[in-house]
């Protein structure tokens, strides 16, 4: 058998030299992991950094078992993020090494996939986690599938399990594929950002797996913080200190929004970024994807949809404007520097906003029990229900409903199909204790994040620490071991143009066009689109909540936990150039208001009172009155989805008379004023309302947008 091995690796040598170059040799761990798939025919799960060569290992070992005499079937990859791997495909195809992926982009080459499949033409399948429960691809694809898979890798294992940052309910369905594997299929589970709890939860789920847990230090990153007092100094920083960091990175915000402002800024100070979110098309996402790959840009600036799997070896920097809500999902984002180069900087800039960011993610945890069992009641066992036709019925948000769905069909209580999804019959257990659990998981997390930039030693050892690294020592390179190599400064130049961009108020607010679907079902005699006679035109509020700018002064008045008070003078100001610029803007109002209307605020009387009357004052306008609200339950705070919120708002608001008697016979459209603008639907049904009642024209009016 010594003799066996010792061919086995001869071969795995001669592999890894046609992907990676005649210098390259495996390391004792990558050689570890080849063998006991390749010659035990193991289950392993490999906990090692970023950067360790965990491709390598699957596609050498896919190599050895392919050239088998009793050829192994082909490798299934399950990735969270399939575009971001096509780099590795294409080094695996310089070692003759044959790869194609099933997604919801190419269903037109599904069966020609499978047929190459069937005729042993494909040595590396890559699907997404998501792919295991689609219907067709479960029902048709996924048995042959499972029965002739050589090898199953499981990228990112750590979203296997609930007690990991980036939890993921379709990597559960893995256990099903792991059941239908033939004996002694080897399995490769892979992650760097596993704690103790993470990798137990994980082998336990595999089986029987050999854990390989190697020392989580990477030596090119020198790791520091900057405590900078406003977004404004975070932005005029960067602006003054991008061309001190080496070659092209990433800079990472906790927001779409703040993607998008940082970016803007930048350019405006002559910087060539890109911005990348979740929310842009996945064509602009390649294109900025492709530009930091091949360094025609200095940064993208991106949020955490820029995750898993992007790979850029010779990545100079990444910097985080707010901190992440866990050590370890920040150990995972800063491990794609410095992977190819001797030194890579990596700087934290945290910002007092970090923490409401952190509470509104923790928000979209698993619902409460009456919400899951009002879902389990309204599903049938033979005719399926939508995702929209379930939100009239629950009081979740669609991402949210959509996310605890997809636990209960793992959980075996519910399953979906084509048209949505049926109730299974198979009881269910709510368990609290786990998801109280893991709720103060993610308080501890985000505690420790605090601690982390406030922490008096070494940063990497506090990283390696909190993911459980036992050989943690102190780095000798970050600024607590060497010393800052970056000072807080900025130029006045920088921090002026900042302040000003970040000062300037206006945002749109979209009308709505469109009534939620079900709403008849529920009681409510509204469908399709909402007549152009009873829609708001487009508004404009101050800013949004999250905003890098004017979001924090507007949480403080118009956020979830802010104390009601009459409307402070500079944010007065801030309102006034709103509407001088939609007066006289790009896209201005089509006619003067004549008007002010206000939202009878539940929340914030005082607030929308003196904004109201401060409008009136400064535009000459008669403030016509307020509509109330009837008293109807839910009127006054954010539910969770449209349905649910176009449900409590029907029928809650009136026009007094004397405001009707006042909106009669008016020339020109009315200003309609309130704190914050959330799902969109209150402006909407109150401009119904009003239009309706003889306005000719309504423009809603917010202090702050939600989001």
């Amino acid at each position: 058998m010594g003799d066996d091995r010792a061919a086995v690796r001869e071969r795995a040598e001669a592999v890894l030299r046609r992907l990676a170059g005649e210098q390259a040799r495996l390391r004792e761990d990558q050689w570890r992991a080849i063998e006991a798939l390749v010659v035990d025919r193991r289950r392993v799960l490999c906990v090692q950094r970023t950067g360790w060569g965990k491709s390598a290992v699957y596609f050498v070992a896919t190599a050895l078992l392919r050239a088998r005499p009793d050829q192994a079937g082909p490798t299934v990859i399950v990735s969270p993020l399939l575009a971001l791997m096509r780099n590795q495909v294409e080094s695996a195809a310089r070692a003759g090494i044959r790869a194609r992926t099933i997604n919801s982009a190419n269903l037109d080459e599904w069966d020609e996939i499978t047929a190459e499949i069937h005729a042993g033409a494909v040595d590396v399948l890559l699907i997404s986690p998501e792919r295991l429960n689609n219907p067709d691809f479960r029902d048709t694809v996924l048995p042959k599938l499972a029965a002739t898979t050589g090898l199953l890798v499981v990228d990112e294992a750590h979203c296997v399990s609930d007690w990991g940052h980036d939890f993921r309910p379709d990597y559960r369905r893995l256990r099903t594929f792991l059941g239908n594997l033939p004996e002694r299929t080897p399995v490769l589970a892979t992650t760097a950002t596993a704690n103790a709890r993470v990798t137990q939860d994980v082998a336990e789920q595999l089986g029987d797996a050999l854990v390989l847990r190697g020392a989580l230090d990477r030596e090119s990153l020198r790791l520091g913080v900057l405590d900078l007092p406003s977004p404004a100094h975070r932005l005029a920083w960067l602006a003054d200190h991008l061309d001190q960091l080496p070659g092209s990175g990433i800079i990472y915000t906790l927001t779409v929004a703040a993607a998008a402002e940082t970016a803007e800024f930048l350019r405006s100070r002559g910087w060539s970024v890109a911005s990348y979110s979740g929310q842009a098309e996945d064509a602009d996402r390649r294109a900025a994807e492709q530009d930091l790959l091949d360094n025609k840009i200095k940064a993208l600036v991106a949020t955490s949809a820029l995750g898993m799997g992007f790979d850029k070896p010779d990545l100079g920097f990444v910097v985080h404007l707010g901190a992440p809500p866990s050590p370890i999902a920040y150990y995972q984002q800063v491990g794609r520097a410095g992977r190819a180069v001797e030194h890579a900087e990596v700087l934290l800039l945290p910002g007092v906003e970090d923490a409401a960011i952190w509470r509104y993610f923790a928000s979209l945890a698993f619902p409460p029990e009456e919400q899951v069992r009002a879902v389990l009641a309204a599903l049938h066992t033979d005719r399926p229900l939508s995702t929209q036709a379930l939100e009239p019925i629950v009081d979740l948000r669609r991402a949210r409903l959509e996310l605890m769905l997809k636990v209960l069909d793992v959980d075996g209580a519910v399953r979906r199909v084509r048209g949505g999804w049926l109730a299974t019959g198979e009881p269910w257990v709510y368990d609290e204790a786990r998801l109280r659990r893991v709720a103060q998981a993610r308080t501890a997390e985000q505690q420790a994040m605090r601690e982390y930039a406030t922490t008096p030693g070494c940063r990497m050892r506090y990283l390696r620490e909190c993911l459980d690294d036992v050989g943690a020592d102190d780095c000798g390179r970050c600024d607590r071991c060497a010393g800052p190599l970056f000072g807080a400064e900025v130029s006045a130049a920088a921090l002026t143009a900042a302040q000003t961009f970040l000062g300037r108020p206006g945002v749109q607010i979209a009308p709505k066009k469109l009534w939620p679907t079900g709403l008849e079902a529920v009681g409510v005699p509204l469908k399709g689109r909402i007549p152009p006679g009873e829609q708001a035109l487009p508004g404009r509020a101050v800013g949004r909540l999250s905003d890098l700018g004017w979001g924090g002064r507007l949480r403080g008045l118009a956020g979830p936990d802010a104390v009601d008070g009459p409307l402070p003078d500079d944010v007065t100001a801030a309102v006034i150039e709103v509407l001088k610029a939609w007066a006289h803007g790009d896209d201005p109002w089509p006619r003067r208001p004549v008007g002010v209307v206000a939202i009878d605020s539940r929340t914030h009387p005082a607030l929308v009172g003196s904004l109201a009357e401060r409008i009136a004052t400064v535009g000459r306008l008669p403030l016509l009155g307020r509509v109330v609200p009837t008293g109807a339950a839910g009127a006054g705070g954010p539910r969770g989805n449209s349905a649910q919120r176009v449900r409590t708002l029907h029928d809650a608001f009136a026009v007094p008379e004397d405001l009707a008697d006042a909106l009669a016979g008016l020339d020109g459209p009315v200003l309609l004023v309130d704190d914050l603008v959330d799902s969109g639907w209150t402006m909407t049904m109150v401009a119904r309302l009003l239009r309706r009642a003889g306005a000719p024209d309504v423009l809603p009016l917010a202090l702050a947008v939600a989001g």
